[in-house]
């Protein structure tokens, strides 16, 4: 057996293998009950239905909302929602106030959450920070922590590499009465000092004094806490998860009481000293210790603007040289902590920092995609939420995929009358491609939660066309060499080198067309130019691994090779009336007497027949 046809064998056993890790990853996805993941491939919108959410904006004063806003609101959601890997979702505005969210399939809750989000981002200083379980605990002037960075008692610090430390105050580091019933917090303030490196020590039982005069000198004064806000830091429930969806900002410029996001802790802040507008972008992965090695954990690595960066190098540095609980940095996503590290290693510089804690994967990633993509500029509310049905259903699926079987059975009749045997390689290919994008498409439903919608049924029956397009180059190539005299195995060679030239640089222009369709468009013509791509891609392979190796095994059988009149390269219905027989000897295909001629031998036979002719004339 030649180079060549073992050649041809491993690549077909490359493609076999192909089909028999796709098939084996979804089986394994299947069996093990992975979610979405399934032997048919999920739909999208219109023919599978989904949720749809009505989104309504809230103006003052009955005013309109400007368009720009709401045409970037939808925008920032359909950005959200796609990085959620939820595809196929329909985002238009629907007159002045209202924007129809509409997701295919079962969205989870946070995908939902998502979808109105705020996104509002806050870096505000930590003054008192409390376990739901213990009783209120508020500092006093005298509990102005030492300078000492080694007082600290959290689990973590910011560093670059922060995390979601939540200690539990000790009630004689505060030198506050923790027998003070919550009733009584109207009277409870914080004896505030003007000096906020102050180290006396009061006792336990020590009184609170009301600061009223008292102005603070730095957003981690103490004297920033009022009546008010210690009335409604006593009155939070923060056992109460379904109450942190709704979360008023407060006061950037004041004091402001607040529960963490998981419900454990409650917090007494400063001002805002950041907001999410210093954020330049945000992403996620792997925690990394100082070891450089990752600990399990996930982490939310914030890139800081130039001012935010600044900002953020100033504020760490005082945070720095205090204690617990000044030294904490509490950083609110919409009015609730989501993290409140302590700075104890220095200002954190360069304008990067980390907030990790107990990230999973996927709340590391939602988190950085609502940071990401930034606040909406407008708030809005959900005024409706309902489940839809499909919009097209399984009677537009059925006349889509009749369609495209009639497309294909117009191909492969077209293909054996036209190349006879040689049109069953065309079929062969046919299947391949299509049992390679189903399996595909399957892997990408359950992988990263793509759905098949009509456009893109639409897609896959364009891409017949395109697959069978591939191969008819490929064989008119074959045919032109074998005109020119070659044997059908040089044939094949000489012209796979030259259609495979054509082939690439037609699917190339076919791939940017999709790339470009995809990028520019939304909704569904997005999904047809998805299903295009990969049918480009896809014909790529089944052009290279399936299509050239089984003509260059077929060329060495003597059905083919002798050019029966069956097999679609008969030498007559080519036009051929010379066979190249090897070393320079070929054969018009006549009488077996008669004797064989070198090609330039019968160069110089038809020169001389051709000047004979002439002088006869």
């Amino acid at each position: 057996m030649s180079s060549a046809a073992k050649g041809a064998r491993r690549t077909l056993q490359g493609l076999v293998w192909i089909f028999v890790v796709l098939l084996g990853l979804l089986t394994v996805g299947v069996t093990t009950d992975q979610k979405d993941a399934s032997f048919t491939p999920l739909l999208g919108l219109d023919l599978r239905g989904g949720v749809q959410i009505i989104l309504k904006a809230d103006t003052a004063g009955g005013a309109l909302p400007d368009s720009s806003d709401m045409k970037q609101a939808v925008e920032i959601i359909r950005k959200r929602i796609d990085a959620t890997g939820t595809n196929e979702a329909e985002i238009a505005t629907q007159g002045d106030l209202n924007i129809v969210v509409s997701l295919p399939g079962d969205p989870d809750q946070a995908t939902l959450d998502l979808v109105g989000k705020s996104a509002q981002l806050q870096f505000r200083p930590v003054l008192v920070q409390q376990a739901v379980a213990t009783s209120v605990v508020v500092p006093s002037a005298d509990a102005t922590p030492d300078p000492s960075p080694t007082a600290s008692t959290d689990s973590g610090s910011l560093t670059g590499t922060d995390t979601s430390a939540t200690p539990t105050p000790s009630a004689s580091a505060y030198g506050i009465d923790t027998s003070s019933p919550a009733s009584e917090m109207a009277n409870v303030k914080t004896a505030a000092s003007a000096d906020p490196t102050a180290s006396t020590e009061p006792s336990a039982s020590a009184t609170p004094v009301a600061t009223d005069a008292v102005e603070p000198t730095s957003p981690s004064d103490p004297a920033w806490i009022t009546d008010e806000v210690a009335v409604a830091f006593a009155a939070l429930d923060c056992t109460d998860r379904t109450k942190l969806a709704d979360v008023p900002l407060g006061d950037p410029d004041a004091a402001f009481a607040t529960c963490g996001s998981d419900g454990l802790y409650k917090f007494i802040l400063g001002p805002v000293e950041m907001t999410g507008t210093d954020v330049d972008t945000a992403s996620s992965g792997p925690n990394r210790t100082d070891a450089g090695t990752t600990d399990g954990t996930y982490a939310v690595t914030l890139n800081l603007t130039g001012a935010g960066g600044t900002k953020f190098a100033d504020t760490t540095r005082r945070l720095n040289s205090l204690s617990t609980p000044y030294n904490q940095f509490g950083i609110l996503l919409d009015g609730v902590v989501i993290s409140a590290p302590s700075v104890t290693r220095g200002a954190i510089t360069g304008g990067i920092a980390s907030i990790s804690g107990s990230f999973t994967q996927d709340s590391a990633q939602l988190l950085a995609n609502q940071l990401k993509f930034g606040a909406l500029p407008l708030t809005l509310k959900v005024i409706s939420q309902e489940d839809i049905s499909a919009t097209k259903g399984a009677d537009e699926l059925q006349s889509g995929m009749i369609a495209g079987l009639i497309g294909l059975i117009l191909v492969v009749v077209y293909s054996l009358f036209q190349y006879r045997a040689l049109g069953a390689v065309t079929v062969g290919s046919l299947v391949v491609a299509g049992g390679m994008t189903y399996l595909v498409i399957s892997l990408l439903s359950w992988g990263i939660g793509y759905r098949l919608s009509l456009a893109g049924v639409a897609g896959l029956i364009v891409a017949i066309g395109i697959t069978a397009d591939s191969f008819i180059v490929y064989f008119e190539r074959v045919k032109d060499e074998l005109r020119e005299g070659r044997s059908l195995v040089a044939a094949v060679e000489h012209g796979w080198r030259r259609a495979r030239r054509t082939i690439l640089a037609a699917d190339a222009v076919n791939f940017l067309a999709a790339l470009v369709l995809y990028i520019l468009a939304v909704g569904s013509v997005r999904g047809f130019a998805f299903t295009l791509g990969l049918t480009t891609l896809v014909d790529l392979v089944v052009v290279f691994m399936f299509t050239h190796p089984t003509l260059g095994l077929l060329a060495r059988t003597k059905f083919f090779g002798d050019g029966h009149r069956f097999s679609g390269l008969d030498p007559k219905q080519l036009g051929r009336d010379v066979i190249y027989k090897g070393r320079g000897r070929v054969s018009t295909g006549e009488a077996k007497g008669e004797p064989k001629l070198t090609l330039a031998e019968r160069k110089a036979e038809k020169a001389r027949a051709s000047a004979s002719a002439g002088e006869k004339e």
